[in-house]
């Protein structure tokens, strides 16, 4: 057999040095002394035969050869994670503590659901959320920050494994006296072209699919931007512009004002909600269930 280099102790202290920048930092959040953890990483550096971090009174560089192989280094540590989960999920798979991220734009209008129906079904497990970007909550799924994450299945998620939870479509949201409210009908994308189109602010995954749609019918988008669905909603009502909501989030955004929405006519633009994990995760049975869960108690809200 192999005799190994280093421990997984000692990868630790690596990757919490590359995560920090710091020796100092990474010994506090190690518990350890910083002679020891500096003597352990510089231990790894001489059987390794490579300098992984550069270090001088500005602070610490990651070299070369460290950013190749601290990467892997959080693999195997995300990997040993996984064998102690799935040690237990043997003993019960929906029982624990899993840490679930989610979007800004699907968090407040898909967690009161979710949270409640996984307590009723799945009482033994304990969902710890946590929002933000998909391009963060990404990074933290693949290096096992998160166990999973509530996103949109059209943005980039790499080579996650996902299940369906719903489908979600966009529809149009204008202030009450706009002539695209009066009529009952949906909305031809004929009747969009020339309008100038509120979206969200760069880094929302809902705003690349908005715009993605708008740019291939002629509509233009305004220069102003929202940071959040509720702040496009105010912006909408107050004569701004028109926008696109996904439906999921319109009985919670239309009672902040008199907003008027209206569906579009087909092909209807969307988004899928995902419930998305680390492929060959130990939790996957978990995951399974509780998209199934989450997706049973779905409701389609009504459209105003």
């Amino acid at each position: 057999m192999s005799q190994y280099a280093f421990s997984l102790r000692q990868i630790q202290y690596a990757v919490a040095v590359a995560d920090l920048k710091s020796f100092r930092r990474a010994a506090e959040r190690c518990h350890v002394s910083q002679p020891s953890l500096s003597a352990q990483v510089a231990r790894v550096e001489a059987n390794l035969g490579v300098q992984l971090f550069e270090r001088d009174r500005r602070g610490v560089m990651i070299t070369a050869a460290g950013t190749e192989l601290i990467g892997r280094m959080r693999r195997v540590l995300v990997e040993a994670d996984d064998v102690g989960k799935a040690a237990r999920r043997f003993l019960d798979p929906l029982a624990g503590t899993l840490r679930i991220g989610v979007i800004p734009t699907i968090g407040p209008y898909l967690l009161p659901v979710a949270a409640k129906a996984v307590h009723k079904e799945l009482p033994r497990l304990t969902m710890a959320w946590l929002e933000d970007k998909t391009r963060a909550l990404v990074r933290r799924i693949r290096h096992g920050g998160l166990d999973g994450g509530f996103l949109a299945l059209e943005s980039d998620i790499g080579d996650l494994t996902c299940e369906t939870v719903k489908q979600d479509p966009f529809v149009l949201a204008v202030p009450p006296d706009h002539q695209l409210g009066r009529s009952s009908r949906p909305i031809p994308f004929s009747r969009l072209r020339g309008e100038h189109m509120l979206l969200l602010d760069e880094g929302h995954c809902f705003r690349d699919q908005v715009i993605e749609f708008c740019r291939r019918r002629g509509i233009e988008e305004l220069e102003y931007r929202a940071t959040s669905l509720p702040t496009l909603v105010q912006m909408a009502c107050a004569n701004m512009g028109i926008t696109l909501l996904p439906l999921i989030a319109v009985p919670a955004e239309a009672l902040r004002c008199d907003l008027v929405t209206r569906p579009i006519t087909r092909p209807v633009p969307h988004r899928t909600i995902v419930l998305a994990w680390r492929p060959g995760s130990a939790l996957s049975k978990a995951m399974r269930k509780i998209a199934e869960t989450v997706r049973s108690a779905i409701r389609e809200p009504p459209i105003s």
